[in-house]
């Protein structure tokens, strides 16, 4: 194993969608850099849901350090902003303890956040959202969104009108702040990130995973599902339903593969149908990823369909640190 020296970047970041080799990739560059792993993923925060997020096997979690998996309960959120600050908490910890943080995950609205900053936007209250919830029970979300539209046209008209979260936090933060969310994102004031510092300064680098085949990416995708399932993957689902107080507008819960499996437990479509809507919810997860990776000019590509993608994404994280 090298040894950190001056040619060791002071952060790697492995980004990529679903199904696109990460883990792997992450546990590969562990084997040569002394690493402890970020993770930068919005379902794997959550305890007790292990395979349909994909979460790295109890093996795979011992062999290398980890952080940013199972803190959360599936009845708790955990946001943009929460993971800016414990990733940065955690970038300063590792570094300081002489090691390369490996920040690895497909959440790209977490590593836009971490690299771009936050806007100085209210916290969630949780009075506000009861009363949004409340209205939207009586009126629907699509009532909602034409309020939204009324007050915040910008926001309004990225938005569908069945997209519950969003118009739902863009409301509050118009009744808390009296600002249209567009506001904010306009005026934005953000602290640079520790990784954001390091890769504008060429002491970390992005590397991207992506498929120059997409049907490569739907067949791993498809295989993938297939052996959630083989592993009990509505057994999870029925254990979380079981607990009582979860639901299915929960975060946690509207997870890919989640939010399908809920509704078919919930006789919404046939179970029958799961596997198919399942994938086809994954291919469009990482449809949006990929889009997201696209406008992320600083990235460095690594084809993960390419029979050498492990020996490429190895080459450049070994690369000394290119500092201006």
């Amino acid at each position: 194993m090298a040894h950190p020296d001056s040619a060791t970047p002071r952060c790697i970041c492995l980004a990529g969608p679903t199904a696109s080799g990460k883990t792997a990739a992450a546990l590969a560059i562990a084997q040569e850099l002394p690493v402890e792993i970020i993770s930068v993923d919005s379902a794997l925060v959550y305890r007790g849901m292990d395979i349909g997020t994909a979460k790295p096997s109890a093996q795979e979690l011992a062999s290398v350090p980890h952080h940013l998996i199972n803190i959360r309960d599936p009845l708790q959120a955990y946001s943009a902003a929460e993971f800016v600050r414990d990733a940065n908490a955690l970038i300063t910890d590792i570094r300081t303890r002489g090691k390369t943080p490996l920040l690895v995950g497909g959440t790209m609205l977490y590593f836009k956040a971490l690299f771009d900053g936050l806007d100085d936007m209210p916290p969630a209250d949780p009075a506000v959202r009861a009363v949004l919830e409340a209205e939207a029970l009586a009126k629907g979300w699509p009532a909602l969104h034409a309020e939204l539209a009324a007050v915040d046209p910008v926001t309004a008209a990225r938005l569908a009108p069945a997209d519950s979260q969003r118009i739902q936090r863009a409301l509050e933060v118009y009744r808390i702040s009296g600002q249209p969310l567009s506001h904010f994102h306009a005026t934005r004031n953000a602290t640079k990130s520790e990784a954001a510092h390091a890769l504008s300064t060429g002491a970390s680098d992005l590397i991207s995973l992506e498929p120059v085949d997409r049907i490569w990416l739907h067949d791993r995708i498809a295989k993938r599902f297939d052996a959630m399932l083989a592993a009990g993957f509505l057994d999870e689902v029925h254990a979380l339903r079981a607990r009582g107080d979860l639901h299915p507008d929960l975060p946690s819960m509207r997870c890919v593969g989640y939010r399908q499996a809920w509704e078919a437990l919930d006789g919404k479509f046939p179970l029958t149908e799961l596997r198919d809507r399942g994938i086809f919810a994954t291919r469009q997860l990482a449809k949006r990823q990929i889009t997201w990776l696209r406008s992320m000019p600083q990235r460095h590509i690594v084809a993960c369909d390419a029979p050498d993608a492990l020996q490429q994404v190895l080459q450049r994280a070994l690369q000394p640190v290119r500092v201006p």
